[in-house]
């Protein structure tokens, strides 16, 4: 395993995080805990000292299994977690004002809430969507008081933003303006590259840490999927895969494919390297649900990254679109 550093923070933390959604159960059907447990820990094996989850994970449930397994383990590891819209709304829209989806004392709540799920400070506190506008909203001063009180007491030790799905330019004012800000996790991958064109060299000029999400985009850039595929009952991704989108992405994935065998041996590794190719990404955290997802994934940061001419043709092969709308 490599490592990077997160921004301003001065972490050193693994190029292959741990994305703890899957794990928390809810909207992801078919596993169980004892499997995310023994997944947890075959990825701390690999080196993994990065791990992303949510208080709306499983209201809860993801950092309670992260609570367990880091109390058996000697490892430093960084926890990041978020706190969610109290609109319920994800992504939040535009003219939601800023009291509706984080009041003050609602952001403590959450805080509180996490730390104590996780028996410990939570490392990096992040909003769970987000809105520039916000920080011209009359309440703003209130809650980022609010959020340096909660540094200062050590309930959490920095301050991010999880950026809305595929809306790289909502997070701009605040990267360029807000001194607290420490990180961005952002989607970033083969099919949506937009973080690159503008946000990524300003978060480097900030020194801003940046969270790769979403680099096999929910699955569609293992291979895996295809019109034949379907999902345990209740499952959230027949929601993203549904009607013809399995279609489009099989024809997608088949004209990628044999670019990225060039200097990958599977698509996953090669969706991966793509993320890790670019020097502004701290960490990239693909969602793990088996021991053997962990151990494939952490073997990809060995230090190969695809190469110049290799990132030029996957420009081609970008694919503007929002499947969770």
């Amino acid at each position: 395993m490599k490592y990077r550093t997160l921004g301003k923070t001065g972490w050193r933390v693994s190029e292959i995080g741990f994305g703890a959604w899957g794990i928390g159960g809810a909207m992801w059907q078919g596993g169980d805990d004892g499997t995310a447990l023994q997944t947890l820990h075959a990825a701390l094996d690999a080196g993994c000292t990065f791990i992303d989850t949510a208080l709306a994970y499983g209201d809860g449930h993801s950092e309670r299994l992260i609570a367990q397994v880091l109390a058996e383990r000697p490892e430093a590891i960084i926890v990041a977690s978020k706190i969610p819209p109290d609109t319920g709304v994800w992504p939040a829209l535009p003219g939601t004002p800023l009291k509706a989806a984080f009041r003050a004392d609602y952001v403590r709540d959450c805080a509180e809430r996490s730390a104590d799920h996780l028996n410990r400070p939570v490392d990096l506190l992040q909003f769970h969507v987000w809105r520039d506008e916000w920080l011209a909203d009359p309440d703003w001063h209130v809650l980022e008081h609010t959020l340096e009180t909660l540094v200062k007491s050590g309930t959490v030790r920095r301050i991010g933003i999880s950026v809305n799905d595929h809306e790289p330019d909502t997070v701009m004012e605040a990267v360029a303006h807000w001194d607290l800000l420490a990180s961005v996790q952002v989607i970033y991958n083969i099919f949506d590259q937009t973080p690159a064109r503008a946000l990524f060299p300003l978060c480097q000029a900030r020194s801003i840490g940046v969270i790769a999400r979403v680099p096999l985009d929910e699955g569609a850039l293992t291979g895996k999927v295809n019109p034949m595929t379907s999902f345990p009952q209740g499952d959230w991704r027949m929601r993203y895969f549904r009607d013809n989108r399995r279609e489009e992405i099989q024809q997608r994935v088949e004209r990628l494919a044999p670019v990225l065998a060039q200097e990958s041996a599977t698509l996953a590794e090669g969706a991966i390297r793509f993320c890790l190719s670019h020097p502004a990404v701290s960490t990239v955290i693909p969602g793990m649900r088996t021991p053997e997802h962990a151990r494939v994934n952490a073997a990809m940061s060995d230090g190969r990254v695809l190469s110049p001419a290799l990132l030029a043709e996957l420009a081609d092969h970008a694919w503007p679109r929002n499947f969770y709308l």
